[in-house]
């Protein structure tokens, strides 16, 4: 009966080392899954990163304002030269009309005065 109960303790040890190494195999293969899935993920990562950045650099041109900003700066200087025109051209004229009015003074009584 000792034969029998060793005999059956040795299954038993058995038993737990070949389940201790499919614990094992199963915890590595585990282990080596994850690693693969975040390799995998970084790809994946990278891939959509360079895809995004593509795409952004697409609508970056798109909506560019360079030509417009261009066309602003050129309409812009096209006014101050009209400007600078009429200010030379029209500089003598008010200058003399500010005068005129300044120097050629009326008095008149003022509509609320009353004499008392």
């Amino acid at each position: 009966m000792a034969a029998q109960s060793s005999h059956g303790i040795q299954t038993l040890l058995e038993a737990e080392k070949e389940a201790s190494k499919i614990v094992s195999k199963a915890r590595n293969f585990r282990v080596q899954r994850l690693k693969e899935a975040r390799t995998e993920a970084a790809k994946e990562i990278e891939i959509l990163k360079a895809q995004k950045k593509e795409e952004f650099e697409l609508f970056e041109a798109e909506h560019k304002e360079s030509s417009d900003l261009d066309k602003v700066k050129a309409d812009t200087e096209a006014i101050i030269v009209t400007i600078n025109e009429a200010f030379v051209e029209n500089k003598s004229k008010v200058t003399d009309r500010l005068l005129s009015v300044v120097t050629n003074v009326q008095p008149t009584i003022h509509k609320n005065f009353k004499r008392s």
